[in-house]
């Protein structure tokens, strides 16, 4: 593998192999809806699977678990191709790193929706659950009754679980939104004339 290409697929790997080291130690040493607390009540493993995408959310019944990871499986495809294509046109080191993490991000929760089911034995290839442990429930609450639609109810920031994957595909989307300016500048080509000074050696 040529050098250019070895920080970006080496960070991907390292992600890829973190995430899947703590997903499999926390479905071999707790059981599914144990909490361990790090941070009191506001900090902590909390042992969930889901079916479907990042934080919990989901699409119903096997088609739609399947549909969704031949989806994700082929926006990994996409994403992986896209980042040889930023590395080969020398794009801003920044977006290829943050696109490196998004890509460890979907590799990681593909491989839990397309073999955990076959490996733990509780379900067929890509009908898999993704393994999901961080919560951290900073702030908690009851919305005032004048709030509309919510008055009342229970609130809570933050309230997704998530994992290493799903951290690793945020940081790498929200640095790109904050950093697109620079990104993605736009390089004036400096139009030659016969007054311009070209200095060969």
């Amino acid at each position: 593998m040529k050098p250019v290409y070895t920080k970006p697929f080496f960070t991907a790997l390292l992600v890829i192999l973190v995430d899947q080291i703590v997903k499999i130690w926390v479905h071999s040493h707790m059981y599914l809806g144990e909490r361990i607390e790090f941070l009191g009540s506001r900090g902590m493993l909390l042992y969930t699977e889901n079916n479907g995408m990042a934080f919990g959310w989901e699409l119903g019944g096997q088609l739609g678990k399947l549909a969704l990871t031949l989806f994700r499986i082929g926006a990994v495809v996409g994403i992986g191709y896209g980042l040889v294509y930023l590395i080969k046109h020398k794009y801003h080191r920044g977006l290829i790193m943050n696109m490196s993490l998004i890509f460890a991000g979907a590799v990681g929760n593909i491989i839990d929706s397309t073999v955990y089911g076959m490996v733990y034995g509780y379900a067929p290839v890509f009908q898999g659950r993704v393994v999901d442990m961080f919560y951290f429930p900073i702030i908690r609450g009851i919305f005032p009754t004048w709030v509309p639609v919510w008055g009342g109810q229970d609130f809570e920031f933050f309230r997704p679980i998530f994992n290493v994957a799903d951290s690793a595909i945020s940081i790498g989307v929200i640095m790109i939104l904050i950093y697109q300016k620079r990104y993605f500048k736009h390089q004036e080509i400096e139009i030659s004339s016969p007054h311009s000074e070209i200095l060969e050696e």
